[in-house]
This record gives structure tokens, sequence and C-alpha cells, in this order.
């Protein structure tokens, strides 16, 4: 005799229950907890933990403390402080644009494409984050010099020079920039499922409309973010800029270089100008929580 529907969907209920627990349970009988456990740290990670905070935040609260704040206004009023910052938020807007058009691209034949040397070209694209930033300048210089390989050329054909220009100072920042770009967008390529792309390309779409109409979309929290990132680090790049584009008030000075100018002759706007690039800093990193941190 079968039973009714009511008691059927109890005794399954009653079922799926029993099955919750006993995956709960260890092997040794004893119930998993839901969430690990949260003891307090041990001594031994406690102490370098908070002496490793303490080396990072001291620092910033120096300046805090010394920043000349009666004289903040005047300060950011000085024509040598809006001189800079006015060139230095110009120059890494464009030279963001410029990693923008060349990064996305690349990034894209990194993470959609199979080629020989893909490794070594990934390699090379994100050797800027650990070669010393004086080291990329004398490449620069090297390379798009008036004497370099294709500044020479560029020189003689059409009497266009590229170092100790403001142009330059963008070609160095777009250089030590781009692979924070690259490695945000090629990693939000992987993330991407290629399924969408291919239903695209079965409906008639060309490989360019399925990037512009499909992936790009998908990827735009990726883009944005390695964007944001790009744009930080132009602000604050100092080493391939002085070497390639030199340090020239109005033409070339951005605000790290300013801030290494100022210390030998008026150490409070080094502050004021150190104030500013900790302020975008600080800005930069709330406005990216979401994306590569983790809450509690």
């Amino acid at each position: 005799m079968s039973q009714p529907p009511r008691v059927r969907r109890r005794e399954q209920a009653r079922r799926e229950q029993a099955v919750r627990e006993q995956a709960r349970r260890t092997p040794f009988g004893r119930r998993r907890a839901d969430h690990p456990r949260r003891g307090g740290a041990p001594l031994a990670l406690l102490v370098p933990g908070l002496i490793g905070l303490v080396f990072l935040v001291l620092p910033l609260l120096g300046l805090l403390i010394r920043a000349p704040w009666s004289d903040l206004g005047s300060q950011l009023g000085s024509t040598e402080v809006r001189e800079a910052l006015k060139l230095s938020l110009f120059t890494a807007t464009v030279a963001t644009g410029v990693v923008l058009v060349l990064g996305v691209p690349l990034a894209w034949l990194l993470a959609r494409t199979d080629f020989p040397g893909r490794r070594l070209v990934r390699a090379l694209v994100t050797l800027p984050l650990v070669l010393p930033p004086v080291v990329g300048g004398v490449a620069l210089l090297l390379v798009l010099g008036r004497r370099g390989i294709v500044g020479e050329w560029l020189d003689e054909t059409f009497g266009y020079t590229l170092p100790f220009t403001t142009t330059g100072v963008i070609v160095a920042e777009a250089f030590v920039a781009m692979p924070f770009l690259v490695i945000s967008v090629e990693g939000a390529l992987r993330a991407a499922d290629p399924r969408y792309e291919e239903a695209a390309a079965t409906l008639g779409a060309s490989r360019w409309t399925a990037f512009r109409r499909v992936t790009l979309p998908l990827i735009a929290p990726g883009v944005a973010a390695g964007a944001v990132l790009a744009w930080a680090r132009a602000l604050g790049e100092f080493g391939a800029t002085i070497t390639f584009a030199g340090n020239f008030p109005g033409k070339t000075q951005t605000m790290p270089l300013a801030v290494y100018l100022a210390l030998e002759t008026d150490p409070e706007a080094a502050i004021v100008l150190s104030l500013v690039l900790l302020a975008v800093s600080v800005l930069i990193l709330a406005g990216l929580r979401e994306r590569w941190m983790t809450t509690s």
C-alpha cells in the first residue's frame, strides 16, 4: 500500500537531513564546525606581525605629524606645486590612455591565443614590474634617444626627439605602468567564459564584433581596475622619468621629481607634495578594495 504524498515528502526531508548531518561529521564521529575556529594568535606570530605593521605605518604617521597643516593652502597654491600637479595629472592620464590602447589587445593575445614563445612574451611584458625604473629609463634612452636605435631615425626623418620633453614623460610612465593593466585584463579574460564568444561567432559575429560587444563588457571591471592601477603607477613614477625626460619645471617635472628637488630647497613643499601622492594612493586602494581585498 502506497504512502500518502504528505508522508512521502516528510520521509524524504528526514532522509536528506540525515545525509546533511552525516556529511558534517568527521571520521571520529564529532560534528564539523560550520566555520573555522578563530582563536588567539600565537605569540611567535603576533609580535613580528605587530612590528611589521608599525614598520609600515610609522613613516606615514610621521609624514602626517610633520605636515605643515597651517600653511597647507598656501603651499598647494604655490606656482611650483600647481605646475607639478597639473603636469602629473596630465601625463598620467595620457599615459593611461596609451596603456589602454596598447595593453588591452596585448592582454587578449596572451589570454586567448596560443603561439610559440608565449611564456617568454608574458615574462617580457611583466619585466618592468621588477626592473629598476632607472634601468628602464636608460633602456628608453638607448632606443628612443637622439642617438638611439629608433630615436636617431625619428630625429633624421622628422626632426623630432622624445627625451627631455613632456611626451618623453608620457612614454616613460606608460612603459612602467603597462604591466599593471596587462596583468589585470589578462586575469579577467581568463576568468571570463569563452563560450559566450563562441556563441556570438555561431550567430555570425566576427572576432572583432564578439570582442567589442561580448568580451569587453564581461571584462570591464578588470579593465577599469587595471587602468586605475596603471594611472596611479604613472602618477608616482620617478626613476625612468628623471633618466629619460629630465627634471625641467613646467615641462618634465612631475610631482615625484618635484618632491626630490624640494627636499633640498623647500622641505615643507616636499611634504605637501608627498601628502598629495599619499592621498591619491589611499583613494586608489579604497576604490579597489572590493576588487582584490577580502572582507571579514
